[in-house]
């Protein structure tokens, strides 16, 4: 068994033999595609670049019937390099290439993070996806370009109990979501714990910090929406984050912060507008 196997039935997971057997067989099941072959990305990386090297390819939206009524812009600041987590994996059923990114969502409880995650890999993968006690796993795969990218989606609950999870979900992570509720400021300022926390396991994943149920903030007196603001941007910048108010309810920027991941981590010459207008769904980095 592999170091990662070993890792999930530990003992201090406190599950039965029987849930571990059948938690590690889905879990094989679901990192399947991305787990058993070469961990060099360099034929994706080069899908994702012209042939004669002076034009890089745009980037190509999912779906366009989930996207947000937001503008979007050219690139305004520098994408990050690939970093360590990405894999291309050859697959038997037609060496089809896959890209796997670790995508891991931190924040306190009843934020609405596994709302979040549902609404963004839909209701199909949720019932395919690894659920325990204190951590959720979701798979979302698309397409770009021809190569097939798949989230890998580890959320851990807020709960204090579950902070075992912490190092296995962070490890390797492309990016990490520091999420909190906007009609709660003390998530809010929980966010430093979290933030610190994961930076003990990963030092090079993407930091975005997430503001949950946008629908609900709106109602707020709009002087109360001007404080949550403005404090969410001086952790934002205190993180060197991007932050972003989101809605599962109306899905406002879920999706975009997936695709927002994928064009730093590609070098993909797409970007969004800042968007700092109170009342609007808030848009920083």
């Amino acid at each position: 068994m592999s170091e990662f196997g070993r890792a999930v039935v530990r003992p201090d997971l406190r599950l039965s033999r029987v849930v571990r057997l059948a938690f590690l067989r889905r879990l094989l099941r679901l990192l399947w595609r991305h787990v058993i072959a070469c961990s060099s990305c360099s034929v994706a990386a080069a899908s994702f670049t012209a042939a004669d090297g002076d034009h890089p390819l745009r980037y190509n939206r999912l779906r366009d019937d989930e996207e947000e009524a937001l503008p979007v812009a050219a690139v305004t600041d520098a994408a990050r390099p690939l970093s360590p987590p990405l894999r291309s994996t050859a697959t038997d059923e037609g060496f089809d290439d896959l890209v796997s990114l670790k995508v891991c969502l931190l924040g306190d409880g009843r934020i609405g993070k596994t709302s979040f995650m549902v609404k963004y890999v839909g209701e199909e993968e949720e019932n395919r996806g690894l659920h325990m006690n204190g951590l959720n796993l979701m798979d979302k795969v698309f397409l770009v370009r021809g190569v097939r990218i798949a989230f890998s989606i580890w959320d851990v609950g807020g709960d204090g109990r579950f902070s075992n999870h912490i190092p296995l979900a962070c490890k390797d992570a492309a990016a990490i979501l520091i999420m909190f509720d906007l009609t709660n400021r003390s998530t809010l300022s929980s966010t430093t714990n979290w933030y610190r926390r994961a930076r003990i396991w990963n030092k090079t994943g993407i930091p975005i910090l997430v503001g949950t149920k946008f629908d609900d903030f709106v109602q707020l007196p709009l002087d109360m929406q001007w404080t949550i603001v403005t404090e969410a941007r001086v952790y934002a910048r205190v993180m060197k984050a991007t932050l972003f108010f989101s809605s599962t309810t109306h899905n406002i920027n879920v999706n975009k912060i997936f695709k927002f991941i994928t064009a730093k981590l590609f070098n993909l010459p797409w970007s969004i507008e800042r968007n700092l207008k109170v009342g609007e769904p808030i848009i920083d980095f």
